[in-house]
């Protein structure tokens, strides 16, 4: 492993100002699960690091909104996210998720924001939070934007980040009228990288289909909104046999990927029926609340 400069600055701003540079192996360090890996493994090859545990504790905060809705810093942990009373209470869904992404030794340490910022299509929270409608802020050298989840993947491990921007806050909307499920196929144990995953939300009144969101990763090149398969699904009753429409709807749209996980053809054979279940578990939820 190379010599580095490691920095740890006391403040965003101050972060900010030292990432703000053309050199692309200037990098921002949080928790480091995935980017230590990548430096042993020498895929990446740092000149900087700088620091983000010594800047403002409020971006590691999670505060619920008056309307419902909720703040999450881009600096919690995801077991801080995992076991906070305000998330299981307003996003029961994402703390769920939360016990199947990777080991709690993992999530003691990972940061939510990094989780974002890695692009990694394997991750399951970007699909969770697409589903809830969340959105990113991030604060740069060009000031904040304010960035939908579902629009800030455009590649493999690509994102729209620009060089010096940070993701500041994760911020979800009320869920009130939705349910959502996220349904996670893996070839190996329970918490390794999944194959498939496909989190979906519906709106529903007098049990019929009012709107939804249908998100699919890890089988695709990046986080993908099904838009066609929403559309099959708008208007239809709540029931087994629209899921099961919308099932074969996301099969044919979505671009699936052959990688060590299994064959394109398996994974949209997985799409099929995970979309169906994912659905199911999303209606059933909604029907209990």
């Amino acid at each position: 492993m190379n010599a580095f400069e490691f920095l740890e600055p006391r403040s965003l701003a101050e972060a900010i100002a030292l990432l703000d540079t053309d050199d692309s192996s200037v990098r921002a360090f949080s928790g480091g699960t995935a980017l230590m890996l990548m430096m042993k493994s020498a895929v990446f090859s740092p000149t900087r690091l700088v620091s983000l545990r010594g800047v403002e504790a409020s971006y590691a905060s999670i505060v619920p909104a008056a309307d419902g809705g909720l703040t999450i810093g881009a600096l919690a942990s995801l077991s801080a996210v995992e076991n906070s009373a305000d998330v299981i209470r307003l996003v029961p869904t994402l703390s769920r998720v939360m016990k199947r992404l990777s080991n709690v030794r993992v999530r003691n340490v990972a940061r939510i924001g990094g989780n974002l910022a890695h692009g990694d299509p394997h991750m399951d929270l970007p699909p969770t939070l697409c589903a809830l409608r969340a959105d990113i802020v991030t604060q740069g050298p060009s000031g904040q934007r304010r960035i939908a989840v579902e629009d800030l993947f455009i590649g493999y491990y690509e994102t729209v980040l620009g060089q010096g921007e940070l993701i500041a806050e994760v911020a979800v909307p009320s869920q009130r009228g939705w349910s959502s499920s996220y349904s996670k196929v893996t070839t190996r144990t329970h918490d390794d990288w999944p194959a498939l995953g496909v989190a979906v939300s519906i709106k529903a009144a007098d049990n019929i289909i009012a709107d939804c969101r249908i998100v699919v990763s890890a089988a695709t090149e990046k986080l993908t909104r099904l838009t066609a398969a929403e559309a099959a699904l708008r208007g239809q009753p709540s029931s087994g046999e629209a899921f099961l429409r919308a099932g074969e709807a996301a099969a044919g749209e979505a671009e699936t990927i052959d990688d060590a996980r299994g064959s394109a053809a398996y994974k949209t054979d997985l799409l099929r029926v995970h979309v169906r279940r994912a659905l199911q578990a999303a209606a059933d939820a909604g029907a209990s609340s």
